[in-house]
């Protein structure tokens, strides 16, 4: 890999948050942080990468309501490097920020793309994945990208299709596909050369930023201005002032699928294929997969309430703290109670929550998000 001197995880929590809707901010940033385990979902994060960098090398790009939970729990991480976003302005500004910062510290930057909410199995593995990908990374204008290969036609995911190998490793990367529906989502399981996009990607900050300049060139000098502006007393009101100012895009969009059209030989886009037990506990329908399959009951009902009669019931998620719950007569279903909103779907549609997120924006209830 890159010499672990050059090595720098870039972690965004709290960005995808409205897949777990209705709860609110502050209840996701109480609820969410520890979703599995003794340890929160960034500690773990953190943990399992620190034998690849040391903590003065992490970054932490998330917003208002989790910064101060996250210094709290990460007290040996640079209070500096974890950053609050003023406006939600989704994965290419945030990680794109990330690459400006580091272009100015370190010429020879690679770094490493990890959401907070992921479970691995493997940690031996999964660093000597990322180790792998670092390496292919460091070595030109490349991009890796850490696929897991599918057991299922899901349509919560992004799709890779690979083509031909570059090494005994990597495939080179033909196009992405993002959340196909299910009709699609089936071909592509039953071709054999697609895999899920994990949302882990490896970069030089220099090939990523040269990638923004190339394809995002309204934001990416507004990243670069705000990046030259750290260190000093400008920057939190730059940084407030000029972050808004940022398309709303992932980098998936603004980077992947742009580089990527330039076929397959030229787009220098490399796959690794994974194999260290990973869930992205992103959703209601991940959540409830992840702890069925640890300590899987019966009825593979995952309750949280305050007693609970099941009667022909199985696979439901019901979140009611606090409430007793009769769960009779249903299959596969999400609920989700608040106290001034209530989610009733199924484990299949979970996803889209994100679309009533977007309509309550749309209608201004922000009180409800």
């Amino acid at each position: 890999m890159a010499k672990k001197s050059n090595f720098y995880p870039v972690i965004l929590a709290g960005g995808r948050g409205t897949r777990f809707w209705p709860l609110s901010r502050k209840k996701r940033a109480k609820q969410l942080l520890a979703l599995d385990g003794k340890q929160t979902m960034i500690q773990q994060t953190v943990s399992r990468l620190l034998p690849l960098a040391p903590p003065k090398q992490f970054w932490i790009i998330t917003n208002e309501d989790l910064r101060a939970a996250i210094l709290k729990q990460l007290p040996k991480l640079p209070k500096l490097q974890v950053l609050a976003e003023p406006l939600g302005r989704n994965t290419a500004p945030a990680i794109g920020l990330a690459a400006f910062l580091l272009l100015r510290e370190n010429p020879e930057a690679v770094i490493g793309m990890f959401p907070s909410d992921h479970v691995i199995a493997d940690e031996k593995k999964y660093r000597s994945t990322i180790a792998r990908g670092a390496e292919i990374a460091a070595a030109g204008e490349n991009i890796v990208v850490i696929g897991i290969k599918p057991n299922r036609a899901e349509t919560g995911y992004g799709y890779i299709e690979v083509g031909s190998a570059s090494s005994s490793d990597a495939l080179r990367v033909r196009r992405f596909t993002e959340k196909p529906d299910s009709e699609k989502a089936a071909a592509f399981v039953a071709a054999g050369n697609y895999f899920w996009n994990s949302g882990m990607f490896l970069w030089s900050a220099r090939t990523l930023a040269n990638a923004l300049l190339e394809h995002l060139p309204k934001t990416a000098p507004i990243l670069e201005e705000i990046a030259s502006t750290f260190g000093t007393r400008k920057f939190v009101d730059t940084f407030r002032r000029l972050y808004p100012k940022c398309e709303n895009i992932s980098v998936d969009y603004a980077v992947l699928e742009p580089r990527s059209a330039k076929a397959e030989q030229a787009g220098n886009i490399f796959c690794l294929p994974a194999d260290f037990g990973w869930n992205d506990l992103g959703s209601w329908t991940a959540l409830h997969e992840h702890h069925t399959s640890k300590d899987t009951p019966a009825d593979r009902n995952l309750t949280q309430c305050g007693g609970v009669f099941s009667l022909n019931a199985s696979g439901n998620y019901v979140y009611a703290p606090g409430k007793f719950v009769a769960v009779v007569g249903v299959n596969d279903l999400v609920v989700v109670e608040t106290p001034d909103a209530l989610l009733i779907t199924t484990r299949h549609r979970a996803q889209d929550v994100g679309k009533v997120v977007k309509y309550l924006d749309e209608k201004k209830l922000h009180k409800l998000t």
